[in-house]
């Protein structure tokens, strides 16, 4: 297996993070004022109205709320810390309501708390997540990050599941200006398009506002003489509103999936535009990305032409973007790629990989995608196909394209006793050396990564003197992963032996352990006249 598409798409909302004002959501290792002390948790008054849950009271606690919000945290966590007074401030506002909303955490860097965590896949910290009746319903927690927000937010939650709209009064309180809202529109509300209607605004709730009205005059776009149940969907974008007509609960909810994210989705710094980049780095479905200036005199062609592209593209499993080189050179520094090379196309398919073109024009862009195969002719694996012509990095001697891939270069001195790998020298190194390889991937800002260093290091030295052992790391962050290897989190600890088996270690990070773990699965293979001149090479 690949790097996951979730890992994906937390490395891109990381860079969304630090490159814009999108509310955070710290990846493991995230040393964020870890060190420094907890002001926040200081400044909370006594007692505290957040409940605190463990292993020991969490199911029993969440069981007897219809609604709760729980947030999974880690304690060394900077973004927890600074959400903590604003959550402890909505608690407290929120145990006035009428009902009272109840606010929980726990902490998942407790070792009985794990279970709890891997249960509901949390990624990140922090994470909100709403209970609904007695934890039968889970959702994402999707509002703001501010006491206020979180206070408003879960109000809504709590309320009708869709608003009756019986004036102009109600539409603005549903169709929200530079929002997703979702109308039906119905003769009467009963019946089975009613019911599936409400089914799914419960569901999606706390993506989106919906709606539900007899009038549709009072709707400021759309056909006012509706005869027959209809879901309206209202966007700050495109078309500024869509009809449907299918109301079987699915249909409705990918219609939905479908029409909430622009034809094209815009990278830059303005906020409104982050939801929408999060739902695009979100998505399966394969990504093209165009990257300029948008201060260009060619803005406006370049972003005619991919809207052109796009709606001819419209149904099919491909989602398009647009970005700022101001806005997203974080991005670029993702894909290993500079603003030298803009402006540039990177596709990038629901397996991760990426093939592009640097130094584009306008008029390149529809030629290289309509020249290829008949639109109407596109299925999903014929369209990544035809990608991988179209958005290449070279051609291998043969002839044949293999896609692109991020590497740092190859060390010209690489004699420290845990041996640096990079992409490019990873099948050498790992997989034609004929050696047992212990590889971490590592990030640099991982705190547990930084503490793993010495010990990693004791294991190298250790090996010095064994020709047929290898100790080495690979920045995560600066190149891509091969398909052998799945990283969900930092440090990752493959071992690869010298007749290619692939192991996971997934023991304890102790020197004494790691060694054992490469003596227990290491192959015995002949030695070298001169094993120090074997690791040299390296």
């Amino acid at each position: 297996m690949a790097i996951s598409s979730s890992w994906i798409t937390a490395a891109f909302l990381a860079l969304l993070v630090l490159s814009s004002s999108l509310p955070p959501s710290a990846a493991e290792g995230d040393d964020g004022g870890a060190k420094e002390p907890d002001a926040g948790a200081e400044a909370v008054a006594e007692p505290s109205f957040v409940i605190t849950l463990d292993a020991s009271n969490f199911s029993e606690s969440v069981s007897k709320h219809d609604f709760i919000v729980v947030e999974f945290y880690a304690p060394w966590c900077g973004h927890c810390k600074k959400l903590a007074p604003e959550y402890e401030k909505a608690a407290l506002v929120l145990s006035e309501n009428d009902p009272p909303i109840a606010l929980a955490k726990i902490d998942c860097n407790e070792n009985v708390n794990k279970e709890i965590a891997s249960k509901y896949e949390i990624r990140g910290f922090p994470t909100l997540k709403i209970f609904r009746n007695g934890g039968e319903g889970v959702q994402e927690y999707k509002g703001p990050r501010e006491a206020d927000g979180i206070v408003e937010y879960l109000r809504k939650q709590v309320g009708p599941t869709s608003t009756e709209i019986k004036s102009i009064e109600d539409v603005d309180k549903v169709i929200v200006d530079k929002k997703i809202s979702i109308v039906g529109i119905f003769p009467q509300f009963s019946g089975e398009e009613f019911e599936t209607f409400i089914k799914v605004a419960e569901k999606l709730r706390s993506d989106y506002d919906f709606g539900h009205t007899s009038n549709a005059k009072l709707l400021p776009h759309g056909d006012e003489t509706v005869k027959q149940p209809i879901v309206r969907l209202f966007k700050p974008f495109d078309e500024l509103f869509v009809d449907f007509k299918d109301f079987q609960a699915d249909a409705i909810e990918k219609f939905i999936e479908s029409e909430s994210t622009p034809i094209v989705t815009t990278y830059d710094n303005d906020p409104i535009n982050h939801p929408y980049l999060e739902k695009f780095f979100d998505s399966p479905n394969a990504k093209a990305m165009l990257y300029f200036n948008f201060s260009s005199d060619n803005y406006n062609t370049f972003k005619s032409k991919l809207h052109e592209v796009a709606k001819d593209y419209k149904g099919e499993n491909i989602k398009f973007l647009i970005g700022d080189l101001d806005a997203s050179e974080m991005a670029l520094q993702f894909f290993g790629l500079n603003k030298d090379q803009a402006p540039l196309i990177i596709i990038q398919d629901s397996k991760g990989h990426k093939y592009f073109q640097p130094n584009v024009t306008p008029e390149q862009i529809a030629t290289w995608l309509k020249d290829y195969a008949p639109l109407s002719e596109y299925d999903p694996y014929q369209l990544m196909q035809t990608c991988s012509v179209i958005f290449m990095i070279g051609s291998q001697e043969d002839g044949g394209l293999e896609p692109y891939r991020k590497s740092e270069s190859v060390p010209e001195v690489n004699n420290e006793p845990v041996k640096i790998v990079v992409a490019k020298s990873l099948q050498e190194i790992v997989f034609s050396s004929g050696k047992n390889v212990l590889l971490e991937f590592y990030a640099p800002w991982c705190g547990h990564c930084k503490k793993l260093a010495p010990i990693l290091e004791e294991v190298a030295i250790s090996f010095e003197n064994e020709a047929d052992v290898i100790i080495a790391k690979m920045d995560a962050t600066k190149n891509d992963i091969t398909d052998e290897f799945a990283v969900q989190g930092f440090p990752t600890l493959y071992f690869v032996s010298a007749s290619g088996k692939i192991s996971q270690y997934e023991g304890n990070r102790t020197a004494e352990d790691i060694i054992n773990f490469v003596n227990n699965n290491r192959d015995v293979i002949s030695q070298p006249d001169s094993p120090d001149s074997v690791k040299d090479e390296l």
